[in-house]
């Protein structure tokens, strides 16, 4: 095999000795130095301004360049030649030209032929100055030396003058081979073809050898003549290496899989080659790992590390360490993965890794915050301290080497953990700013996708809804191609969310189904794909009152364990689960799940918005119980700790709770104080759950304050008249996340409220609503 040439690299040389002896014409240039310039620069196939589909697209185009002519038919047949028999297209000038090539003494003929096309040296023009040769015309294309196609042209003449003879013989047949599919369109333009053509020694020497030219042929070429699809491909080691690097790029990049197409292309060309690189089993591990192959991304992973690692050369030892222990850490083997990355932070101070030390501390840090359960003990021995002290170390660490990435990364940290905390909002911005500043300055578009996802966390959590999904949008639109997979995920997950928080089911679940399906390949994004359109179809069939399909999916969901579910999701399923007790009136097991909930959270010291939101979920279950004044202080301290850490979503369901025991204590007029107070502000959260209890409680109180009014008196009506009306807008909000139970109560105190108001028109066809109402959820649950 040869190093670097191929029968695709001899067909570029010819079209671009076609395009220096202007037969392209000024119209196709564009077109014909793209196509040459897209197979000589490396970037452009991984360039980050196209999509997933087009990078790969360009890969397979790589592919099938080296592997078949017809790239160069499609491109050179819509183009008429500039130069020669006129009517001609590009593409028949440039078969005449490889048919002309009719012998390996005309293969190094063509090569040597290649210098005419550069650009000579001051050397050779003062040596054909003395010699009286004429200066090339000004008219004549000549390339630079150190431009791409020169640089290109030179390597090339270099790289055939290496070959051994044995390799030149084999360029020659692979070149035969490549060029053998275009011999019937060639025939039919040129007369004087004939079936030996291809090889002007066994052509002229026909007439002599007689019969014997086709043992001799057979002989010389073997079956490179033969119409076999299963043939070996001419394929060189630098193709194989660089269509190596450029899938370990992908997949490193971005988290994608290798599509099959390109996967079972790539594999024919390993197979085929008389020499495998090593690099091609860390592809394969990293193809295993990512499709959840844990036994065989182990077994790849140690025979890469095998053969790169000759002589007990411990250069590398620190990254395969690391390798190792994200390996393990994603298949829930926890404590070997702290072990190999203590081993990985020990082994790169030996050798003053300094990227891979930051590296294997930067990950310790963020694997002890995912999983507090397994660093506890590994934090109380640890020098580095708390995580603050941990993340600012990381800082001034990033900062002196001059690696921004970590340095971004190690600003968002802290950013995220200020509102973890509930510390100040204000500080969590400056250090999200600081982090931008270094992204913007750096041009590290791939870690925008970090950024945003913490940016709309912190609108949400400040209760402007808008804003979040403006975040989403603008992410999705603009910077999505640039970053992970998993970002893209998360974010239109996001997005997912909040259209299902508003009872935009159908849209949220075709939000999720727009990804990337390829990209979905891949074992952990599918498996997050997959559970979180549980949870919103678990959503929807608990508010349609279909609980035996919810508890099928919660089956489901709850298999899994709690260590293999990302942290929100973990909690979005417990909390639904929760729901599903309620709804069926198992009251005494929802409020031990959440006494459990209550305690783990506050033992691994998790993030404060998911206490506040257990805090609340315990004051409903009292309520529910009807015993709502047993959980005034749970509300007051929700709505102290919502009030400090600025988490405005979960402050107005602790006013709304607040409200609502101050109506069971028959503190009306102070409960709709409150209730009008934060209702608008409730609005901008967009959850119309929340919206819909808010002014079920507004109700409630106007019916109550109603209730010391004098009997049929003005404001006794007025105040009946205002509970209707806020029950019916809870009854809208609540009919927009079609939630069933919810809108048959407001209908039963709709019916209730006219039939006390002595409206019994009003109060018939209210309670004849709530009947169809129950009709229709027993059809859905049907």
């Amino acid at each position: 095999m040869s190093r670097f040439l191929n029968p695709a690299k001899i067909g570029l040389l010819a079209l671009i000795e076609l395009y220096t002896n202007n037969t392209v014409p000024t119209s196709s240039i564009v077109d014909v130095l793209s196509f040459i310039a897209s197979h000589l620069i490396d970037s452009d196939i991984s360039s980050s301004a196209l999509t997933s589909s087009d990078r790969w697209r360009r890969a397979e185009s790589t592919v099938n360049l080296v592997v078949s002519i017809s790239d160069f038919e499609k491109v050179l047949t819509p183009h008429i030649a500039a130069s020669g028999i006129p009517g001609r297209t590009l593409w028949y000038v440039f078969l005449d030209k490889l048919w002309k090539i009719d012998s390996l003494h005309a293969l190094h003929e063509f090569f040597d032929n290649c210098s005419g096309i550069l650009a000579k040296t001051k050397e050779e023009l003062r040596r054909d100055a003395e010699m009286g040769v004429p200066p090339v015309a000004p008219e004549v294309i000549q390339l630079s030396r150190n431009s791409p196609f020169g640089a290109f042209v030179r390597r090339s003449q270099l790289e055939f003058t290496r070959l051994r003879f044995h390799d030149a013989i084999e360029l020659w047949k692979d070149f035969v081979k490549y060029r053998d599919t275009t011999a019937a369109y060639y025939r039919k333009k040129t007369p004087s073809f004939q079936s030996l053509s291809f090889d002007n020694v066994l052509l002229t020497s026909e007439n002599e050898w007689g019969q014997a030219v086709e043992a001799i042929t057979s002989v010389a070429y073997g079956d490179a003549l033969r119409d076999d699809s299963h043939a070996t491909m001419p394929v060189s080691t630098d193709d194989i290496e660089k269509l190596l690097e450029f899938q370990i790029d992908q997949m490193q990049k971005y988290g994608n899989r290798v599509p099959l197409t390109i996967r079972h292309q790539f594999h024919d060309l390993v197979v085929d080659s008389s020499m495998i690189p090593s690099l091609s089993h860390y592809l394969s591990y990293l193809e295993a790992w990512r499709a959840g192959d844990y036994s065989t991304s182990f077994d790849y992973l140690h025979r890469y590390f095998d053969y790169t690692m000759q002589n007990r050369d411990r250069s590398f030892y620190q990254y395969a360490l690391m390798n190792l222990a994200v390996l393990q850490a994603d298949f829930g083997c926890h404590k070997e993965a702290i072990a190999a990355m203590l081993e990985t932070v020990s082994t790169a101070r030996e050798t003053r890794d300094m990227t891979c030390l930051n590296f294997a501390l930067n990950w310790l840090f963020h694997f002890g915050r995912a999983h507090p359960e397994v660093t506890q003990e590994l934090e109380s021995k640890s020098q580095l301290g708390t995580g603050k002290e941990s993340l600012a170390f990381l800082r001034s660490r990033a900062k002196e080497t001059g690696a921004w990435s970590l340095w971004s990364s190690a600003l968002m940290s802290e950013a995220k953990m200020c509102l973890s905390h509930g510390e100040s909002v204000a500080t969590a911005l400056e250090h999200l700013v600081r982090s931008s500043q270094i992204l913007v300055e750096q041009n590290m578009k791939s870690m925008v996708g970090s950024q945003q996802s913490i940016n709309i966390a912190l609108w949400d959590r400040l209760g402007v809804a808008y804003l979040s999904a403006t975040t989403c949008e603008v992410f999705l639109q603009c910077y999505a191609r640039y970053s992970i997979f998993d970002d893209e995920l998360k974010v239109t997950s996001r997005q997912a969310s909040m259209l299902a928080l508003k009872g935009k089911y159908d849209e949220a679940l075709e939000k999720l189904g727009s990804l990337d399906l390829d990209s979905l390949r891949a074992w952990k994004p599918s498996q997050y794909w997959h559970k979180f359109r549980g949870i919103i179809e678990l959503r929807r069939d608990l508010h349609h009152n279909n609980l035996d399909g919810a508890e099928l999916l919660l089956s489901q969901l709850l298999q899994s364990r709690t260590e293999d579910l990302e942290p929100d999701l973990a909690f979005a399923i417990d909390t639904l689960h929760v729901d599903c007790l309620i709804r069926r009136g198992n009251l005494e097991d929802a409020f031990e799940k959440v006494e459990k909930m209550i305690v783990e959270l506050r033992d691994e010291n998790k993030d404060i918005a998911l206490r506040v939101r257990l805090l609340l979920l315990k004051a409903e279950l009292l309520d529910k119980c009807g015993r709502p004044q047993r959980a005034f202080t749970i509300v007051v301290r929700a709505a102290n700790v919502a009030w400090r850490a600025r988490l405005i979503p979960y402050l107005w369901p602790a006013i709304g709770a607040l409200a609502n025991i101050l109506c069971s204590l028959g503190e009306f007029e102070p409960a709709i104080q409150l209730l009008l107070a934060v209702l608008p502000r409730s609005l901008e959260c967009e959850n119309a759950a929340i919206t819909a209890k808010l002014y079920s409680h507004l109700g409630d109180a106007n019916v109550g304050m109603a209730g010391k009014m004098p009997p049929k008196s003005n404001k006794r009506r007025e105040h009946l008249m205002k509970g209707v009306e806020a029950i019916e807008k809870a009854f809208n909000h609540y009919s927009s996340i079609e939630d069933i139970d919810k809108q048959c109560e407001m209908m039963a105190k709709k019916a209730t409220i006219m039939k006390v108001a002595g409206d019994y028109v009003l109060a018939n066809d209210y309670a004849a609503a709530y009947l169809a109402l129950r009709r229709d959820a027993n059809q859905l649950k049907i």
